[in-house]
Formats: structure tokens, sequence, C-alpha cells
């Protein structure tokens, strides 16, 4: 058991590294000039040495080496700089963000998984029936729609048609609630953001307990039960659907890792105000500095959800890392 844990550790050890190197390549890699956005419109009417002024500032005319060895010290240490586009520090607007991101793709991520499982028990329990054919058929339904598609749709019935939900925004602009009516109003923008994602992502799950559950329910435990006639719903519940829930906390804790950074599409949409969309920005502005932070962000959220599933697997299911 040391061993596999020692050698697990080793692995995310190299990711860790790989991820961080690619981190750094990838926004210098992209098109485009930071400098228009340093200098804003007037970088046309500025001299050369101006504009070597500028990069040297911030540090962008340095050699690569030296570039990736003080971003590596900036990484360690926790400072990720100072964003070019925002014209404010990045730790500060990953605090400002990073709570709505986890309220949006939290909640939408717990949500879909007790559908999920839910679903994916009857569905399996009444396997071949009418009943098993629609569930899946619907939930196939919705694994085939894009995110992007799903929150229009809904933008455009409930918000521009029915006019029940806000169109945008995570609160209502200059209402300075506070209190309950401040949550009231943030459950209010927050119904049609985490509706689509709910929609989007409820299908992994389905399929994961419904396949799980088909496989539990051909054990033999399960028809030496049936044959001494235990009650279906104990049969249910308590040995198949208990057991069919491993792959299911596989699917939850990789999941969890996409929670900062699986929502973008949705955070653009509806103009919520998340890391993805604030990832989002910083791509179209070439902020490489806030480029970075929010990736590193959202694949060391990735990697240590993977490395929790690794650790926790052999605790729950012993068969495994023997």
């Amino acid at each position: 058991m040391v061993k596999f844990f020692a050698n697990k550790l080793l692995q995310y050890f190299i990711v860790i590294v790989l991820m961080l190197t690619l981190n750094f390549l990838l926004p210098r890699l992209m098109p485009g000039n930071p400098l228009m956005y340093l200098a804003g419109e007037d970088v046309g009417f500025m001299s050369t040495a101006e504009k070597e002024a500028i990069l040297d500032k911030h540090g962008l005319n340095d050699s690569i080496g030296i570039q990736y060895i003080t971003y590596l010290k900036n990484t360690v240490t926790g400072d990720f700089g100072y964003s070019y586009q925002q014209k404010r520090l990045i730790s500060d607007l990953l605090k400002e963000r990073l709570p709505w991101t986890l309220l949006l793709t939290g909640l939408g991520l717990v949500i879909s998984t007790v559908i999920g499982v839910i679903f994916g028990t009857i569905s399996a329990w009444r396997r071949g029936s009418s009943t098993d054919a629609k569930l899946l058929t619907l939930f196939m339904f919705l694994s085939a729609m894009p995110s992007f598609w799903v929150g229009m749709i809904l933008v455009s019935i409930f918000s521009a048609q029915l006019g029940w939900f806000p169109v945008f925004g995570a609160e209502s602009p200059g209402a300075n609630f506070l209190g309950v009516e401040r949550w009231i109003d943030i459950i209010h923008h927050l119904v049609l953001p985490l509706a689509t994602l709910v929609i989007i992502s409820v299908t992994s799950t389905f399929m994961t307990m419904r396949y799980s559950m088909l496989t539990v329910l051909g054990e033999d435990y399960i028809m030496m039960a049936k044959a001494k006639g235990v009650q279906d719903k104990v049969i249910k519940y308590k040995h198949a659907m208990r057991n069919a829930l491993l792959p299911v906390s596989t699917v939850f804790m990789l999941s969890l890792g996409f929670t900062l950074g699986g929502a973008t599409v949705i955070e653009t949409v509806f103009a919520y105000p998340g890391v993805g969309r604030l990832m989002f920005e910083s791509v179209l502005s070439r902020d490489y500095p806030l480029i970075q932070a929010t990736f590193l962000i959202i694949t060391f959220s990735v990697v240590f959800a993977n490395l929790l599933a690794d650790l926790l697997y052999p605790l729950i299911d012993p068969k495994v890392g023997k």
C-alpha cells in the first residue's frame, strides 16, 4: 500500500512540473502582442524606446529562461502578479471571482449527482421497460445539447419571453440589497446558469449509475437475496444501490476537479462573474499573467481532485492497490 501511494505521488509530481511548464509556454505561443493591452490605443503613437521601457517594466523583454524562473518563483510564493488589462492585483481578482464559481459549479455538481443517481437506479431496476427506454432517450438527448445553446434557449424563454429571471450577472447592479434580500437576489440570478449546468452534466452520472447498478444486480448475492424473499426495496437501496455508488464516487471526484473551469461557457453566456469568465476575458486581451493564474488554478484543482480520488479509492475498495 505504501509503495502504491509513493508511486502515485511521484506520478503527480511529474504531472505538476509538466503542467507548470505548459502553463508558462501556452500564452507565449498564442498570436497577438500584449504591448497593445499594456499601452492601450496609444501604442501606435509611441516611440520604440517607450515600447521597450514598458516591456522591460513587466519583464517581457527578458529571455524565456529568465521569465520561466521568475514565473516558478512567483508561483511557489503565491505571487500571481498584476493584470495588465484589469489594472488590478490578480490575487484580488481571484478572491472576488472564486466564490461565484464555487457557488454555481458546486451546487450544479451536487444536484446533477443526486438526480443522476436516483434516475440511474430507477432505470437499471426497470431495465427493458418503457420507463428505462424513456429515461435513456431523455438523458441521451440532454447530453447531445451544447451548453451555450441550452443557455441561450433558457434565456430566450424564461428571461426574454416570460421575464421570470434576469438575463445576466450574479446580482442586480446598483440594488445594494443586504441580508436575506441579497441572497434572494443571488438565487434569482443563479437559477438559469445552474439549470444549464445541471442539464449538460447530469447524463454522465446517470449512465455511470445505471451500468454500475446493472452489474451489481447480476451478482450472486442479489440473486440469493431475491431467492430468500427479501423485499425489493431492501435489495434495491440497501444491497444494490449502495455497492453501485463506488464508480459514481469516482465520477464525482473527477468532476470536482473541473468545478473551477468547467463552467466557462455558461459563465460567458450569462455574464456570470466567475473564474471561467475571467479566464475567457484574459485570453481575449492576451493578459499573460492573468491567463497563467487562471489556468494554474484550474489545472491544480483537476490534479488535486485526481490525486484525492486515487488516494481514497483503495480505502473505499480494499481490492485496489493490492
